[in-house]
């Protein structure tokens, strides 16, 4: 039988209390409706179904390019009236999963037991014990204990409201069976709504069985309605990142201040302090040591590299043994081969700088070339841009640049030279040669500072 998977993602999130559509609010970096999605991929599926609303055409937007079948469903009259805009384009024979895309956490290998019941011709049924099971759909179970039917927090009585195991929404059934209940569904109940949850009664009446399951944890299947659940289901899954590098190896001083919002893949005896976040695609090499308060974006960190403390490092490419501030700040198009040191208060953008180069103290390089084994002093600054354009400094091997320099691009220095401090230099520099740009210094005898007059 082959898979599809619905995703429920119309609805408006008001207690948001945001413009943005709530399925783009992010978690660990990631739009929530993204997280599903990479479930429903995980699980081979044949075709995804989104069933947007509210904010659609942003939601639409976010996905451009995706490989997804779009149902706009126009009035929200219920999970089961979502459900009709889309079964009629999915055939009897395929088993159909559904999914929300406010609940973000949920695991593959819970899903996989319900596509496993549903492919055997039963009904997939995802269900969860909760001590405070507030608003939640109630689970009702006869006399042996197998499901009869579902109530709905609102329509239940007090016996009802006291059962502490609930619907998730998660099931899973075949398109032809799922067709014939959500054809019979009525709106006639507190919310005048077409209900889900009630074809779980059609199918008891229709003899098929309900397989239960219930997922390793409770925050899997934790739907997100406002800011303060996001922010709890945040550190859920920033804690479950945490558990699984340190599994690999990793030593977190503190794994409460961590945070993980992309993908990343490590070396071993990696060492991140606290405050750290990584986003996007970070690859860190072996011994790898990241200080406090560190962020960094797409970027490539090589083995035995050091970053210390309150640096931010974005697209940029760090190679084998080298050391990265405090406070330093590494730019989109930065290229650090083996053994670099930038310093405290350095900024470095769309630049390369060869093996063993130091940039050590208070210095931008911008569009620049730097070769090996140079030296650039303290306060040293490349003048790239004229008001329009960006312009290249080039700077060869084995070259000291005195402190507090002004290298006015266009220019090139020459392998081996060496630039006096305080220089501005507009011209390029030869080879070998000392190159100075100084106004001779004087004393005026007499010369008093201006006061206020009294």
């Amino acid at each position: 039988m082959g898979l599809e998977v619905v995703i429920l993602a119309a609805g408006q999130g008001t207690r948001m209390r945001s413009d943005l559509p709530k399925v783009l609010h992010t978690l660990g970096g990631r739009p929530l409706l993204e997280h599903v999605l990479s479930r429903a991929q995980d699980l081979d599926a044949d075709a995804i179904h989104v069933v947007y609303g509210h904010g659609g055409e942003k939601v639409r937007g976010a996905f451009k390019g995706c490989d997804l079948r779009w149902v706009l469903q126009e009035k929200q009259l219920g999970t089961g009236h979502a459900l009709l805009q889309v079964i009629p384009d999915i055939q009897d024979g395929t088993t159909v999963l559904v999914l929300y895309g406010d609940v973000p956490l949920i695991r593959t290998d819970t899903l996989r037991v319900m596509v496993d019941a549903a492919q055997d011709g039963d009904l997939a049924l995802l269900t969860a014990t909760f001590t405070d099971p507030g608003g939640y759909g109630r689970i009702v179970r006869d006399d042996m204990a197998k499901i009869s039917r579902i109530v709905e927090h609102k329509d239940a009585n007090d016996a009802e409201r006291a059962i502490t195991e609930i619907n998730t929404g998660f099931l899973a059934v075949s398109a032809g069976l799922l067709r014939s209940w959500l054809e019979q569904l009525s709106r006639d109940n507190a919310q005048g709504e077409y209900y889900l949850t009630d074809v779980i009664g059609m199918a008891v009446a229709d003899g098929i069985t309900i397989v239960d399951s219930q997922p390793q944890d409770e925050w899997e299947v934790l739907g997100i309605n406002s800011c303060a659940e996001l922010a709890q289901l945040e550190r859920k899954h920033q804690s479950e990142q945490a558990q699984a590098l340190m599994a690999q190896g990793v030593t977190l001083r503190d794994p409460s201040r961590f945070d993980l919002r992309g993908e990343l893949s490590v070396g071993r005896d990696v060492v991140i302090d606290i405050n750290v976040i990584l986003e996007g695609k970070v690859s860190l090499g072996d011994r790898v040591h990241i200080g406090a308060n560190v962020v960094i974006r797409n970027s490539t960190m090589g083995d035995d590299v050091t970053i210390k403390e309150n640096c931010v490092i974005e697209e940029a490419r760090v190679a084998r043994g080298c050391q990265v501030g405090p406070f330093a700040r590494l730019r989109p198009g930065t290229d650090l081969a083996n053994d670099v040191h930038v310093g405290n208060f350095v900024e470095i953008k769309k630049s390369s700088v060869a093996r063993g180069s130091k940039v050590n103290h208070l210095s931008y390089i911008g569009d620049s070339k730097i070769g090996s084994g140079v030296n650039i002093g303290a306060g040293t600054i490349t003048c790239n841009y004229d008001g329009a354009y960006k312009h290249q400094t080039i700077i060869g091997d084995d070259v000291f640049v005195g402190s507090a320099t002004q290298l006015v691009a266009p220019v090139t220095v020459g392998d081996g030279a060496t630039i006096g401090a305080g220089a501005t230099i507009t011209n390029n520099v030869p080879a070998g040669e000392l190159t100075l740009s100084r106004v001779k210094q004087k004393t005026i005898p007499g010369w008093k500072r201006p006061v206020k007059k009294p």
